[in-house]
Order: C-alpha cells, then sequence, then structure tokens
C-alpha cells in the first residue's frame, strides 16, 4: 500500500505525544501525582515500578518529548519507539490511582508503533539512509492499527448496553455541570438531551467500526466521529482522547488520502506476484499479528465473566473500555485490630492519600484491598501475628442512594490481590437507579457518617465477643 497515512500517522502521534509531556511539565502534574503521595497504587505484579530519585521523573518525561520529536521527525525512529513505549509504559505503571483508557490507548499504540515501518517516507531516517526510502509498505500496520482502534469503538458501545446508560446516567448528573456552555449550554440540564447523547454515543460506538470500512459510509462514519469527540472535548475534560482518538479514525480511509489532500501526484503500488508464497518471516508475523488481536478482543470480554455489576465491582473494568459509563463517590474509613492484644484503633486514609487518591480508593475496592495490605505492612510488627484491616465505607453509583462496598467484617488484610478470580468480599449492589439522593455521600454527610458509625460499632462488639470467647 501507499506509505502516506503511515506517515500522517507517525507524526501525529508523535505531535500529541508532545503535547502530553508538556501538560505534565507545565501543569505541574509529575509532582502532584507521583511525588507528593506518600503511598502509590501499584499494579499487581509491578510493585517494583517506582518513581526515579531526585528529580529523575522530570528528566524522564524531558527524555520523553525528546523521543516524541524523534517519532514526528522519524529520526532514529527504531529506535525512538520502543524506548519511548517503555517510557510511557513504566509512567503508565507507577499509580493505579492514575489509570486512564487513553493512557492504555497510548501504551498499546505505541508498542504496535515498534514495529510500524512508518520511517520510509517524509523522515529523517529516509533522508540520512536513502536505502530505507519507500513509497509502498506492507498494509498489514494500518489493518492492525484500524482493528486496534476499532476494538476501542466497538466494546465502548458494547458496554454502554446496560441499564442506566440507557436511562441517561451519568449525564443527566454531568451534564448540568456544562450549563455555562454558549448555545447549548441551556439545553444541558435536560433529562432528554441526557438521554438523547447517550443513546447517540451508544449507536456511534456500535455501528462506526463497520460503517468506517466501508466506502460509501465512510465519510459520514467519519463526520459522525468528529462530532462526537469534538462535543467530548468541549464538554468533558478528557484530555488528549478525542484528538488521539481522530488521528486514528482517519487511519480507515484509502492509504494514499495525505498524499491526495495535498495533490501530490499518485504512485504506483504493485500488487503481489502471482506466485507469492508465505515464508517463514511472513508467517511469524501473522502469527504475531492473530495474537495480538486475540488479546485485544478477548481482553474486554472480561467484565461478562464477573458476578455483579461491573460499574459498582470494578472487576473488570479496567482495559476494557468502558469509559464515562458512572459516576461514583464514597467515603471509607480503616479500621486496625491487633490480634495479640485486642487493641483496635481507626485509621483516616486522608492522613496518607492524597484527596484523588483517596477518592479512587474509596470507591474502586482493589483499591481498598491493596490499601488495607498497606497499612497491615506498616502496623504489624515482626514475630507477632499481623494486624487486622477493615473497611468502613459507603459509595454511591450514578446518584443512589450510598450502601456498603466492602463487607466491614471481613478482614482484608488476609484477603489476596487476584487479576481475574472475583471477590467475595464486595458487597453486591442492592440499592435500585431509582433511589436517588439529592446529596452525594461524603465525610461531611451526616447520613453517611451515621452508616459508618453503625457498622464501627458492630464491628467492635464482633472483635469483643470473640476476645472473650
Amino acid at each position: 500500500m501507499d506509505v502516506a497515512s503511515l506517515v500522517y500517522f507517525r507524526i501525529a502521534f508523535g505531535a500529541i505525544m508532545l503535547w502530553e509531556v508538556y501538560r505534565y511539565l507545565a501543569y505541574d502534574r509529575i509532582e502532584r501525582y507521583f511525588l507528593e503521595p506518600r503511598f502509590l497504587f501499584t499494579y499487581l505484579g509491578f510493585g517494583w515500578v517506582q518513581p526515579w530519585p531526585g528529580d529523575g521523573l522530570y528528566y524522564h518525561f524531558c527524555a520523553m518529548g525528546v523521543l516524541a520529536v524523534f517519532i514526528m521527525a522519524g529520526f532514529l525512529y527504531r529506535i525512538a519507539a520502543p524506548l519511548f513505549f517503555l517510557a510511557f509504559g513504566y509512567v503508565f505503571l507507577l499509580d493505579e490511582a492514575q489509570y486512564l483508557n487513553h493512557f492504555y490507548f497510548v501504551c498499546l499504540v505505541s508498542f504496535v508503533m515498534i514495529f510500524v515501518p512508518a520511517n520510509r517516507a517524509c523522515s529523517v531516517d529516509a533522508w540520512l539512509w536513502p536505502a530505507l526510502r519507500s513509497d509502498t509498505v506492507p498494509i498489514w500496520p494500518l489493518w492492525l492499527l484500524r482493528a486496534q482502534m476499532g476494538f476501542v469503538y466497538f466494546f465502548a458501545g458494547i458496554a454502554k448496553l446496560n441499564g442506566d446508560w440507557l436511562r441517561g446516567y451519568p449525564l443527566r448528573d454531568w451534564l448540568p455541570n456544562a450549563a455555562d456552555k454558549p448555545l447549548i449550554g441551556p439545553f444541558l440540564g435536560e433529562a432528554w438531551t441526557a438521554v438523547g447523547m447517550s443513546y447517540g454515543g451508544l449507536l456511534l460506538d456500535l455501528f462506526i467500526w463497520p460503517a468506517l470500512a466501508w466506502r460509501r459510509t465512510r465519510a459520514f462514519a467519519f463526520a459522525g466521529a468528529l462530532f462526537f469527540h469534538l462535543m467530548n472535548a468541549w464538554i468533558f475534560n478528557i484530555g488528549i482522547f478525542p484528538w488521539f482518538s481522530l488521528a486514528a479514525t482517519a487511519l480507515f480511509f484509502d492509504p494514499d488520502w495525505p498524499r491526495r489532500l495535498l495533490r501530490r501526484p499518485p504512485i504506483d503500488v504493485p500488487g503481489p506476484p502471482r506466485d507469492f508464497q508465505l515464508g517463514t518471516r511472513e508467517r511469524w508475523v501473522a502469527a504475531a499479528f492473530a495474537s495480538y488481536v486475540a488479546v485485544q478482543a478477548l481482553l474486554p470480554l472480561r467484565p461478562f465473566v464477573y458476578p455483579g455489576n461491573v460499574a459498582w465491582t470494578e472487576e473488570g473494568h479496567r482495559f476494557s473500555w468502558r469509559q464515562k459509563l458512572r459516576d461514583k463517590d464514597g467515603v471509607a474509613r480503616f479500621l486496625l485490630t491487633d490480634p495479640s492484644s485486642g487493641r483496635t484503633w481507626e485509621v483516616d486514609p486522608r492522613r496518607i492519600l492524597t484527596a484523588e487518591q483517596y477518592s479512587k480508593m474509596s470507591d474502586r475496592p482493589y483499591m481498598s484491598l491493596q490499601f488495607a495490605h498497606h497499612l497491615a505492612d506498616l502496623a504489624s510488627e515482626p514475630g507477632r501475628p499481623r494486624v487486622e484491616v477493615r473497611v468502613l465505607g459507603l459509595a454511591s453509583l450514578n446518584g443512589r442512594q450510598p450502601q456498603p462496598l466492602v463487607d466491614p467484617k471481613v478482614n482484608l488484610a488476609a484477603q489476596p490481590r487476584t487479576f481475574f478470580a472475583p471477590y467475595d468480599w464486595i458487597v453486591p449492589l442492592q440499592v435500585p437507579l431509582e433511589a436517588q439522593w439529592d446529596r452525594k455521600p461524603g465525610v461531611s454527610d451526616p447520613g453517611a457518617l451515621a452508616a459508618i458509625e453503625r457498622a464501627r460499632e458492630g464491628i467492635r462488639r464482633e472483635l469483643q465477643d470473640r476476645d472473650d470467647d
């Protein structure tokens, strides 16, 4: 195929990544996200990933910016692409509390870009080494990038097939916050607007992939994606995701569209010879292609394996393209018990975590589990029984009345962290969507505090009865 579309995406990818690095440096996110916190939520199996000492993380981001420029210019591309993937993957793994779908998307695309021959034209590499230059490349890298973007759309649509989304939540709660927008602001507070946007997003995500693949509907599908992503960028603060998605969506046009857009003469793309046979190298490429696509097709199906509402339990939520689907608020306290002495005391996690970490931990059970293990490690002494840790907390999903999220009687310090096995200590969602309340749960809400106080006293009585026995 014509190499033009891959050249375009290489430049767009590098420019967007450079912009993201600038945002981290300009808005002091490195300090707030990774250096200020006293504790970082690490991914299972990646506890060894820690911030560089001193100013090392600032140098790391500066190096990422340089690598992004190299990718954009096509300079030492075969070195810059894998280094950027490793550098960005390191940042992604630093704190689970900073997980975002578009960061996961960047990790995947930057991995694919390692193998994409996007430096064959309009690059410093092609200028320095003329033998590298080529106007044509194999077509499989383009199909791989298209498949990656298609999975994002398709599984985002599948995830929207749930009762809350079909009734307009959480957009009913979010859109009124943008009522100051010109022209459309007065309509954003209406329920019909939220329902209409919910169904519009659902239909676009479900059907845009085949619509982009068919030449007759491709232009209309791209126009819909353009409107969708620009509206998201205008109404919601979601960073680079709309622009990154649009850049990847443009890959569904014919491979030579950048050349035609710039009014450059077309090139002759030779087809394969009639006696073409797959060699060993091509077979390995095909196997790798199929394996990667299989993983991307199967991993987002995890939410359908777990019991309960995934928006509530969070099991299978990550890495499944479940974007902007739930609005959760919570409040949590941790009750620690020393089995050897019977002493019980309470820990307010806000004394250790940042406000953002606490906000996410209080309504994500897998983060509460990790923090419980951290508290047990801090409080336990060598040669003595491990300290028990229980969670006293409530959470609200999409405006529901709050209810317990974690069983307050379970010692989380004794529960293992797993990636695939479900957690049986998560309390199932029992409050219907119709049970709305005017206030979201928080430390200042008397109802939430009263419920936690009742749970606290119940656990204290249970521990006292156990000691008496």
